[in-house]
């Protein structure tokens, strides 16, 4: 965790949240020497949900920030910073048979619209949507998905029937009394879901680290990793490939930037991931 700085000490960070999200962006904060508060009745539902009754308009990181500007003025315009956050999950580019979770955390602070920006990509979900059938054989599934410590969604015809079910009595009656194809889902909401909980709490600690990094140039907070190079040499015939060759770090306040080597220190591909060498 990042230590406490001196310019975090007794301001308000207020978390963007109706489902919890305190649990994993409160410590982090208060390491740094926030304040940490919620929202409260804050509707987050209406920037876009999981389960599709609301669209979410553009991309995560556009719901971010009308997440964090709504949340501020609805806690009346004292907060020092506001943090919010937005998930994405379904299969993955790369391994399509694999789901993957995306997440994004946006800490912004208003005084001078200053941003920083932290995302994760992980295959450590347990995001899955299948049919079944009403006299389907259940355990399996609902053990792969971890249920019910972890919630699911029941739709059938294409409309929700019943969200955040956490009872395996109320599941089976729920079935029972269905006739049309039924669709089970994850409940992706972070307060349903100890996995995505995780994640976040793993991005929180990102997202307190940036903050505690300042800029080289301007001393303001969130200096971090904003973009890459492509082009790692291979490492027996020295030709770039697709792999990352070295990253770009940046100031949101001054923009200020730097070209660092990659924080794993690696200085070239191996023949096997090179286009030259294994075309």
């Amino acid at each position: 965790m990042s230590e406490a700085r001196a310019d975090f000490c007794r301001k308000v960070a207020l978390i963007a949240t109706m489902h919890g999200k305190e649990a994993a962006f409160a410590a982090p904060l208060e390491g740094l020497g926030f304040t940490v508060e919620t929202a409260d009745g804050f509707d987050t539902d209406r920037f876009g949900t999981f389960s599709g009754e609301v669209e979410r308009k553009g991309d995560m990181l556009d719901a971010a920030r009308a997440k964090a500007r709504a949340a501020f003025l609805h806690g009346g315009g004292r907060a020092d910073w506001v943090v919010a956050s937005e998930g994405a999950f379904g299969p993955s580019r790369a391994v399509p048979v694999l789901a993957e979770a995306k997440e994004l955390a946006l800490a912004w602070r208003p005084t001078d619209d200053l941003e920083v920006v932290v995302s994760r990509a992980s295959f450590e979900t347990n995001f899955a949507c299948l049919e079944v059938a009403p006299d389907e054989d259940l355990d399996g599934l609902l053990s792969r998905v971890g249920f019910p410590q972890h919630a699911l969604t029941l739709r059938t015809g294409g409309e929700i029937i019943v969200k955040a079910i956490t009872s395996r009595v109320e599941l089976d009656r729920l079935i029972a009394k269905t006739s049309a194809p039924i669709q089970l889902e994850t409940d992706m909401r972070a307060h349903l879901n100890p996995t995505r909980m995780d994640e976040l709490s793993r991005l929180a600690e990102t997202l307190a680290a940036r903050l505690a990094t300042p800029c080289p140039k301007c001393a303001a907070p969130g200096f971090g990793r904003s973009g890459v190079k492509i082009g790692l040499p291979c490492a027996l015939c020295g030709a770039p490939t697709d792999l990352v060759a070295r990253e770009i770090w940046s100031c949101g306040a001054c923009g200020h930037k730097e070209c660092r080597a990659r924080a794993d220190k690696r200085a070239g591909a191996d023949p096997g991931e090179c286009p030259v060498c294994n075309p």
